[in-house]
């Protein structure tokens, strides 16, 4: 068996949310967007989603965002998810999913973070789920600031392109690889490794899940990093649907646990 990875699609799969939608009241606090851009955000975000597959609507996604990122400072943009990335993602991480990070880690897998968001954003949000491997999108910078330009969008076929190029220079082989994605947009993804799983999916990827049986995740429980057991010895994921299962379980008695605990609280 060749060294191996698990590939993490992020927003709906790993957190409970999107991530870069996430921080946009920072960003409009901190005066980088407009209630305007605010909305065309969230519309952008929610065509791409809708139709993701669709080169023309990764373009103009794209294109948009870049525009809107030009000019900005980068150490701004990070100080800012530095600054609120506890408040705004760590109560969203999916506890299935934070277990599942750690069965692969234990398994000897390499595990990597794969998201169109920027890499300023998806790199700490790694680093709050042990997770040092990201591929992520990646803006021109030129001065200390955005240049408008975008050197690798990390959405749909380029996820793969990003996938196979850090397996080449790792040596996995990636048959023995696993990738988890909740977005019709990450069929190439999915398709790319020997070990696909569908996590919360649309309609569009459930059925084609459906159809080549692949398995079907449902992750329902967001749990603070911080609520769940890191000295408890993870379990080793001999297959997808094993390793999941003891994920949910763990998962929901990590859930319950707390919600005993704040109603106690209240009461």
């Amino acid at each position: 068996m060749g060294h191996s990875a698990a590939f993490f699609d992020l927003d709906k799969t790993v957190i409970a949310k999107s991530s870069a939608l996430a921080f946009g009241r920072p960003f409009y606090r901190d005066g980088l967007i407009s209630r305007r851009d605010v909305v065309k955000s969230a519309y952008a975000q929610l065509m791409f989603r809708l139709g993701g597959t669709d080169e023309q609507t990764m373009a103009r996604t794209r294109d948009y965002l870049a525009a809107l990122c030009k000019g900005w400072k980068v150490e701004q943009v990070r100080q800012i998810v530095a600054e609120t990335l506890e408040e705004l993602i760590n109560p969203y991480v999916y506890a299935e999913a934070a277990i599942l990070i750690g069965e692969h880690q234990a398994a000897g897998r390499d595990v990597v973070l794969v998201s169109a968001s920027g890499d300023e954003m998806v790199r700490p949000i790694g680093e709050l789920l042990g997770v040092t491997d990201v591929i992520a999108t990646r803006m021109g910078i030129v001065d200390g600031r955005y240049s408008g330009e975008v050197e690798f969008y990390a959405a749909g076929p380029s996820k793969v392109a990003g996938v196979r190029e850090l397996a080449g220079e790792r040596g996995y082989d990636l048959a023995e690889c696993y990738a988890y994605s909740d977005s019709s947009s990450d069929l190439p993804l999915l398709e790319a490794v020997g070990h696909p799983s569908v996590v919360n999916p649309d309609r569009g990827l459930r059925r084609v899940a459906l159809e080549r049986g692949w398995p079907v995740l449902e992750f329902r429980h967001p749990v603070p990093l911080g609520r769940r057991l890191r000295d408890r010895p993870a379990v080793p994921v001999a297959a997808a649907a094993l390793g999941v299962g003891v994920g949910v379980a763990i998962g929901l008695a990590l859930y319950g646990r707390h919600r005993r605990t704040r109603a106690a609280a209240v009461a």
